[in-house]
């Protein structure tokens, strides 16, 4: 009897793990399907290695890449292929997080019933939120350059350009090695020293947490000694309040309010703004930032609110933070998808109140007074524009950056501009957003 017992037990515990397989199975089936059916060895939608259906637009109706069972279709203009490659992806796949890559199984048609047989074989059409003519705009712009752009619509997510370099021609000879940095996608996944424009951060903890911030004051002499330590500035610029502190991109003054902000509320703020998460654009998840603010050594304290130490930002992330100043401290998810078979209207949708409105405010006039008293209205005519600067020294290298937003009901835009080893920020990166935004208000 109790030998039955005991085989009856074994039974259904098999029987169990049986039915739990088959649930797994059928879960990862429903969700991991189009992915399995997109393999590289399915032969009935991969001609000679390419995919051959599929076609995918910019959000004017300008095609980016038509793929056929006879060959791939671009753009005749090599400039636009180059630009929107990192957008688009390559049909190798090299690029990890280009549209055919990402969206292979919406693009080559897959449903969960019919897998990927379709009597026409034609797939699916997708519409990129992006505008392909200001991705060659900031590709020419930045005249070869290793950089960085990247546009967004504030209020909805859309992510209007998109661009890095250095790039290469679908269309012509790739890089063999699938390694090559030249697939890698800076603006999405990477990780960069900011910076003087992480002053944007500490600003607001500054802004928040210190009671005495309307009086602050702070005498710079172009070294600020502290503790032994130089602090240098790229200038002297005597004695500066808040916002002429900003304006200035004073080291001196912001090594200062770093220290009496404090280690612990800094950690907070870049948590806060979305700095240290991974944004996930549409299924592709950005890269994470990463600080260390040291609660035992003021002087690494005062680099690291000053935008330098081991501060590290993703670009994407960077954009979205500079987004919620102009939203009111409102920070939107933000998309490249505009339509599709899977996603007929585009919507937007909430990260969270990264800042109080008020303080998002505050920043907003600062940003004003930044190009008002330092960059130059007259150096973006036509765009009422915000922003901040930053000079990011990595090793040898002065890496430029160029952060904000333009005020304008129609075309709110938020933009990050950078390039390596550019010098001064606002001089190599402001005509290249400026280039850009122009090209975006004209199309849009």
């Amino acid at each position: 009897m109790r030998k039955l017992e005991r085989r009856a037990g074994i039974c259904l515990l098999l029987a169990t793990v049986l039915f739990l397989g088959i649930v797994v199975f059928c879960w990862r089936f429903v969700t991991n399907g189009g992915q399995w059916a997109g393999f590289y060895g399915n032969s009935q939608i991969y001609t000679n290695g390419q995919l051959n259906r599929g076609t995918i637009y910019d959000r004017n109706g300008n095609l980016l890449i038509n793929c056929t069972p006879d060959g791939i279709q671009y753009p005749d203009d090599s400039a636009m292929r180059k630009a929107t490659v990192h957008v688009v992806g390559d049909p190798k796949g090299n690029v990890s997080t280009g549209a055919i890559n990402m969206w292979k199984a919406e693009l080559i048609g897959y449903d969960i019933l019919n897998g990927t047989y379709n009597s026409k074989a034609e797939g699916k059409t997708i519409t990129l939120s992006v505008d392909a003519a200001a991705n060659r705009t900031a590709y020419n712009a930045l005249g070869g350059r290793e950089g960085t752009v990247g546009v967004f619509n504030y209020k909805t997510g859309e992510i209007m350009c998109m661009v890095k370099t250095p790039t290469f021609d679908p269309a012509g000879e790739e890089p063999e090695d699938p390694n090559s940095s030249v697939y890698f996608n800076t603006f999405l996944m990477g990780a960069l020293t900011p910076g003087s424009t992480f002053k944007l951060v500490t600003s607001a903890a500054a802004y928040d947490t210190l009671g005495n911030i309307d009086g602050f004051t702070f005498t710079c002499d172009g070294v600020n000694e502290f503790e032994g330590e130089k602090i240098r500035c790229v200038g002297t610029h005597g004695t500066v309040n808040f916002e002429q502190a900003l304006a200035k991109s004073c080291n001196g003054a912001f090594g200062e309010l770093s220290r009496e902000v404090g280690a612990r509320t800094l950690a907070d703020y870049v948590d806060a703004v979305g700095l240290t998460s991974s944004i996930n654009v549409d299924g592709i998840k950005t890269a994470k930032g990463s600080f260390d603010f040291p609660r035992d050594n003021d002087v690494l304290l005062s680099w690291a609110g000053i935008g330098q130490h081991q501060d590290l930002v993703n670009p994407c992330a960077m954009m979205v933070y500079v987004g919620s100043i102009a939203n009111e401290g409102q920070a939107v998810q933000p998309t490249l998808l505009k339509s599709s078979n899977f996603l007929k209207t585009m919507t937007s949708k909430s990260l969270g109140q990264y800042l109080d409105a008020g303080t998002a405010n505050k920043l907003k006039e600062m940003m004003k007074n930044n190009v008002q008293t330092t960059y130059g209205e007259d150096n973006f005519s036509g765009l009422d524009i915000y922003a901040k600067s930053g000079t990011a020294e990595v090793g040898d290298a002065s890496d430029s950056w160029f952060v904000g937003f333009i005020q304008d009901e129609n075309h709110p835009y938020a933009f990050v501009v950078w390039v390596k080893d550019g010098g001064t920020g606002y001089q190599t990166c402001g005509p290249i957003a400026r280039s850009v935004l122009n090209t975006l208000i004209a199309n849009n």
